[in-house]
């Protein structure tokens, strides 16, 4: 089965956690591919302690990427070294280079066949900002087996993988503390 995890709530990497958790549980083996997220988070402190029953691997930077006219100039300004601002079609190459090394991996695990779940968090993402390419997610899949699960998240999943999908899970927003100026906080967001 092919499982998306998308929309602007809260909440959709912190299900995939969920889920393999309770998949680990069940004795089941998860490869948890996390793009555009550098080894910086807390839940990989825990995640990382599963292993060899969940394996982790991180394709990200330490800072956050927006085409140019995503992000108001003056927020932007204020996230400084936080975020890198790109021209419109034209992602870092670097950053492309790092994604597709990570898509390439996590696509040597399914074939493995090691693994029962295969998580992409945030490839919804990468696919919108362009890091990641539809051939190479089209490709990765056509060589899932029958008994792996495949679960990608991220906000903006594109209307072809939304098409694949078995099973596709909107988290929406209704109210956040963001709004209030509340930054991420460590151990609920961070």
């Amino acid at each position: 089965m092919l499982q998306i995890y998308t929309g602007n709530g809260k909440g959709k990497t912190t299900a995939a956690i969920g889920l393999s958790i309770r998949a680990i549980g069940a004795g089941m083996r998860v490869y948890f591919a996390q793009f555009m997220k550098s080894l910086a988070y807390s839940e990989q402190n825990v995640l990382q302690r599963f292993s060899p029953q969940l394996v982790l691997k991180t394709s990200g930077k330490p800072y956050f990427i927006a085409e140019e006219g995503m992000i108001d100039p003056k927020a932007a300004a204020a996230l400084t070294d936080d975020v890198v601002i790109y021209p419109k079609g034209n992602p870092p190459a670097d950053y492309i280079k790092l994604i597709e090394e990570g898509i390439i991996a996590a696509e040597q695990a399914i074939i493995s066949q090691k693994f029962d779940i295969v998580i992409l968090d945030e490839i919804n993402t990468a696919l919108f900002f362009g890091l990641a390419k539809r051939r190479l997610i089209e490709n990765l899949l056509k060589n899932v087996p029958k008994n792996t699960e495949i679960v990608c998240t991220g906000r903006n999943a594109p209307d072809w993988l939304i098409a694949k999908a078995d099973l596709v899970t909107e988290m929406k927003l209704i109210k956040h503390y963001y709004d209030k100026g509340v930054p991420a906080r460590k151990g609920i967001e961070d």
